[in-house]
């Protein structure tokens, strides 16, 4: 599928890949990451013709087509879902063909690679894409030109995962996702049928996704076969293995050097010597183990506990337009040390329910009770903008502090991660994860008890986003998090609420559960609203007959309830043994190089997953329904 041998590449001077080289084969899920800045999508752009080598050779399949989400969105009057099927240039042109051709022969020949591609069924897969990245119906039939940035980014992702490229490169695809879509994204590339290579720090798609990692440090790819915590675990073992391995060279050497300088001038041990300055010379060097270790990330505490609950809604009623409420009839307090993120597709009130806790946004209706003196700070990505860009990240800090000297201003700075260097960078020129580093020490810099983080991991690196979670388990206050990232989620909060369908509440089960529940989708009997039964509604008592008659029925279902579980367990426990035997074969196969096999194999492997979690989900319910039932 993908060769690349001995590869090469500068960029202004800079020297980004050295002498790398890597084997990608056919149906591999790749998950490629390093630190930002190192040329991860400098490597996509070799791979996809932007740029030349410097020296080596990158090779692709003959006739490959290569799919890649659009550097600008889509903005014209199209409706989102023709956008998406114009993608599929094959079909489209075959379309067209079919409406001007006259020779018999031609237009049978087209009706039937129109069957091949299955363009009968282009709208329905269209429409689940732009469904599972959330557009519904009405908004499918919208022209992109009616929608921001970045939901247009969204319809860019569905047209490439339509178009289903024999090589698929994605690059940071969640980061104009919301939880929702990034969970149906993890579901929809796990089955992808063809070869994805995906740029992430998101550790839990790169788990879900990806059976080998290839990571670019200092210059250099290194393939892991595996997942995200695999390849961790085995780079962590590796070094510890290269650093020990070099302690010893090193006390070796050391010996050897002393006894050549003690023993070289003396006739009787000049053989020894000699000898020992050869094996020297001889010795290779173990390079020391290179850790571009990140700066940490700190909130400070506030000084004085607020006492709880520090809001208190009571209810409250929140939106942008009088009578038109986004969120109503909210009734919820937050405690001083409480850790609680926000569930919900985008659209339905999160950010508008951030901005009413931080007092950015009136309520329209309902009282809220605040903490006395209660600081509140929030971080969103539209903040970015807050940032002047020619002021440096001094600038920004020393207009807080006016009076403070600069030693204590530089010290600020410094405890928010920037380097020396970066201090006197001008915003303009810093990194987004450099900005987004800026911006939360600028959020926090007054100690508040409650800070509210709107998707703060899209320009933060994995080791950035481990930072954060350290920073914000040390923080003494409260925490309302809206993010994308499943590892920030569990590792940092506490709690969970839902916010839907106008109303925010809690969340009764884990994120394990929620995630289960979007992949049903909408028409499933867990997302329905359940008719309320009326309040005054007077059952008569059954006859003792009928109520032993109706629990005989209920044993007799329970009791084949429970055999279609056993069964599904021995289903579940075949399919995931064929698919470890499958790996097992797919691995002896790459490393082969058999094409035609590695296809076989991946296509069997992906069928048997897609069994694997249908068989899991009857699997569920049927346990859940026990459960009730018992």
């Amino acid at each position: 599928m993908l060769t690349i041998d001995d590869l090469t590449f500068r960029m202004q001077g800079r020297l980004l890949i050295e002498k790398a080289s890597l084997h990608v084969p056919v149906g591999a899920r790749v998950g490629f990451v390093g630190r930002n800045g190192t040329g991860k999508t400098t490597l996509f752009k070799l791979i996809n013709g932007e740029y030349s080598p410097e020296t080596g050779s990158l090779k692709l399949r003959r006739g490959m087509r290569i799919g890649q989400v659009a550097q600008e969105a889509p903005g014209t009057k199209m409706s989102l879902l023709d956008t998406v099927l114009e993608a599929d240039t094959e079909r489209t042109a075959l379309l067209e063909e079919a409406e001007t051709a006259t020779d018999p022969n031609r237009i049978a020949d087209i009706h039937t690679r129109l069957g091949d591609i299955e363009a009968h069924s282009a709208e329905a897969r269209a429409g689940s894409i732009l469904h599972g990245l959330g557009f519904d119906a009405a908004a499918q039939a919208r022209p992109c030109s009616d929608f921001s940035g970045g939901w247009r980014m969204r319809v860019a992702l569905a047209a490439v995962l339509f178009s289903e490229p024999d090589l698929l490169l994605l690059d940071e695809p969640t980061n104009y996702l919301d939880l929702e879509g990034t969970l149906w994204l993890e579901n929809y590339l796990a089955r992808y049928r063809h070869t994805v290579i995906i740029i992430s720090h998101d550790r839990d798609l790169l788990n879900s996704c990806c059976n080998t990692i290839v990571h670019l440090e200092n210059r250099h790819l290194t393939s892991y076969k595996g997942d995200y915590d695999f390849f961790e675990k085995t780079r962590a073992e590796r070094h510890a293995l290269q650093t020990k391995m070099k302690a010893k060279q090193d006390a070796k050497r050391a010996h050897m050097e002393r006894f050549i300088n003690r023993f070289k001038a003396k006739a009787s041990k000049a053989t020894q010597a000699q000898s020992r300055i050869k094996a020297l010379e001889k010795m290779g060097t173990i390079a020391a183990v290179v850790t571009d270790d990140v700066a940490p990330l700190s909130f400070p505490s506030p000084e004085r506990e607020a006492a709880s609950p520090i809001v208190n809604l009571e209810q409250v009623s929140a939106g942008y337009e009088p009578g038109n409420p986004v969120i109503d009839n909210l009734n919820l307090r937050i405690d001083a040390d409480d850790r609680i993120a926000l569930l919900g597709a985008n659209g339905n009130g999160k950010s508008t329910f951030a901005k009413l806790i931080a007092d950015r946004l009136a309520p329209l209706a309902g009282h809220i009770t605040r903490a006395d003196k209660l600081r509140v700070a929030i971080f969103a990505q539209h903040n970015m903008d807050d940032l002047v860009p020619e002021k440096t990240a001094i600038d920004h800090v020393r207009r807080l502090v006016p009076h403070e000297p600069e030693g204590k201003v530089r010290g600020r700075v410094a405890r928010m991660g920037l380097s020396t260097e970066k201090m006197h960078t001008k915003a303009r020129d810093l990194s987004g994860g450099e900005k987004a580093r800026l911006l939360l020490g600028l959020a926090t810099f007054n100690q508040p008890h409650l800070l509210i983080l709107d998707e703060p991991t899209n320009h933060l690196d994995i080791d950035s986003r481990e930072s954060l979670v350290m920073a914000l388990n040390d923080y003494s206050g409260a925490v309302i998090l809206i993010s994308h990232d499943r590892h920030l989620i569990e590792a940092s909060a506490e709690r969970l609420w839902l916010v839907n369908e106008g109303s925010v509440g809690p969340y009764s089960g884990n994120l394990d559960d929620y995630r289960r529940l979007i992949l049903k989708g909408p028409g499933s009997s867990s997302s329905k609203k359940r008719p309320k039964e009326p309040v005054d509604k007077i059952v008569a008592p059954k006859p003792p007959a009928e109520r032993r008659r109706e629990e005989a029925d209920k044993r007799g279902n329970m009791a084949g309830t429970r055999k279609r579980i056993q069964n599904l367990e021995a289903i579940m426990q075949k399919a995931e043994a064929a698919i470890v035997q499958l790996n097992k074969r797919l691995a002896t196969a790459s490393t082969e190089r058999d094409t035609k096999r590695i296809r076989d194999l991946a296509t069997k492997k992906a069928e048997f997953e897609r069994r694997l979690v249908e068989v899991e989900e009857e699997w569920l319910e049927l346990s859940e329904s026990m459960s009730a039932a018992s």
